[in-house]
C-alpha cells in the first residue's frame, strides 16, 4: 500500500519507520531539499532522529506532486503554523479516496481552530469524511526504535478509524479507535502547555507535589474547555488526555518540557526559544488555547499563566505565587 508522510520531523520520521518496518511503500516529503536528498541516498533523516537507519522502502522527496501522486494513506505531521499552507498546495495532488490521518497537535493561532478543522476547510467534502486523527503518548525515538506504544486514532465516522488502526498497528505499536475527534485532538494539543508549566515548576525546583497539582489541574482545564467544544469529558481519561499528559510533563524526551525546565532556571524565554532546533507546539498553542478560552468564556488559569510567561513576559516566580493566591473554591467547578 503506498503511504506519503508530509513533514520530515521527528515524528513524521517515526512514522515512516513504522509503515516501512510493515513493508509499506513511503514517501517522507520534507520541506527542505537537500534534507530531502539525504533521506533518499543516505537512508537517515539529518536533522531528526539521524541515529536510526530508514527501512528501504522509505523515500525522501521535496515535491509534493511526487509524494502524494496515488497515495491510499497520507499521514500528516506537519507544524500547526504551516498546516493550512502546506495543504492548501497540497490538496490538488490527493488521491480522492485517499485514508489522511493528522497527527500534529496544536491549535491554529488567530483563528483558535484544531488542526482538523483547519484541514476540513481545505479538503474536498469526500475527503473530509475520511480524515482521521492521531494522538497519545508516544515519544518519536521510543516508536522509531520500536518501544511498545499505544495510542489512540479518531473519526467521526468510526470505520475509517478502524482502518487507520488497522494500517498503523504493529507489533509494537497499538491503536485503539474512537470517534470523539475534538477531545482527542484538543487532548494532544493542550497537554503541551501544561507540561511547559509543569516544566517551569520542575526547573524552579518547587518539588513534586506542585508537579502532581499542576497535571491534575491541568486535566480538568482541558476538560472543561472540551466539553465546551462538544467533547467526550471521558476522552480526556484515556490515551490522547491523561495518557499523553502524564507523558509529556514527565518525560525527558519532552521539548515542551524542557523549554519550561529552562525558563524555570532562570534563562529567559527569547534565548530558550532561540535555542530550539525543534519545534515545541506548546509556546504557540498556549496563545491560541489562552484565546480560544477567553472567547468562549472558559476559565484555565494555568493555561493563562502559562501565556502571560511566554508571550507578555510575565516574571515566572510571580505568575506561580497568582495561581496560588486564586480565590479558594470546589474542586469540581
Amino acid at each position: 500500500m503506498p503511504c506519503a508522510v508530509l513533514g520530515a520531523g521527528s515524528f513524521g520520521t517515526c512514522l515512516a519507520v513504522l509503515l516501512g518496518s510493515k513493508g509499506y511503500q513511503v514517501d517522507l516529503w520534507a520541506r527542505d531539499a537537500k534534507q530531502a536528498e539525504a533521506i533518499q541516498t543516505r537512508q537517515r533523516n539529518p536533522r531528526y532522529l539521524s541515529s536510526i537507519r530508514l527501512p528501504e522502502s522509505v523515500r525522501g522527496t521535496s515535491s509534493l506532486e511526487s509524494a502524494l501522486r496515488d497515495k491510499e494513506i497520507v499521514i500528516s505531521v506537519i507544524p500547526s503554523h504551516s498546516v493550512r499552507d502546506v495543504w492548501c498546495n497540497a490538496i490538488r495532488y490527493v488521491h480522492p479516496e485517499a485514508l489522511i490521518v493528522s497527527a500534529t497537535k496544536g491549535i491554529e493561532v488567530g483563528s483558535g481552530k484544531l488542526v482538523s478543522q483547519v484541514m476540513t476547510e481545505t479538503l474536498p467534502k469526500p475527503l473530509r469524511e475520511r480524515l482521521v486523527v492521531l494522538s497519545g503518548p508516544s515519544f518519536a525515538r521510543e516508536v522509531a526504535e520500536h518501544q511498545p506504544t499505544s495510542v489512540c486514532v479518531a473519526c467521526e465516522t468510526e470505520s475509517y478509524a478502524i482502518a487507520a488502526q488497522t494500517i498503523l498497528s504493529s507489533d509494537t505499536f497499538r491503536c485503539y479507535s474512537n470517534t470523539d475527534v475534538v477531545g482527542v485532538e484538543l487532548g494532544g494539543a493542550m497537554k503541551n502547555i501544561i507540561a511547559i508549566a509543569v516544566g517551569c515548576c520542575d526547573g524552579m525546583e518547587l518539588g513534586l507535589n506542585t508537579r502532581a497539582a499542576l497535571i491534575t489541574r491541568g486535566l480538568a482545564e482541558m476538560r472543561r474547555l472540551g466539553e465546551k467544544l462538544g467533547a467526550n469529558p471521558v476522552t480526556f481519561l484515556g490515551l490522547s488526555g491523561v495518557g499523553d499528559l502524564v507523558l509529556t510533563c514527565t518525560g525527558d524526551l519532552s521539548r515542551n518540557r524542557w523549554v519550561g525546565l529552562e525558563i524555570g532556571r532562570g534563562r529567559s524565554v527569547q534565548d530558550v526559544l532561540g535555542s530550539l532546533q525543534q519545534v515545541a507546539e506548546g509556546v504557540l498553542t498556549a496563545q491560541s488555547a489562552h484565546q480560544l478560552a477567553l472567547s468562549l468564556g472558559v476559565e484555565m488559569p494555568i493555561t493563562r499563566a502559562t501565556y502571560e510567561v511566554l508571550h507578555e513576559g510575565k516574571d515566572v516566580r510571580r505568575a506561580f505565587r497568582e495561581l496560588m493566591a486564586r480565590q479558594l473554591r470546589s474542586e469540581l467547578e
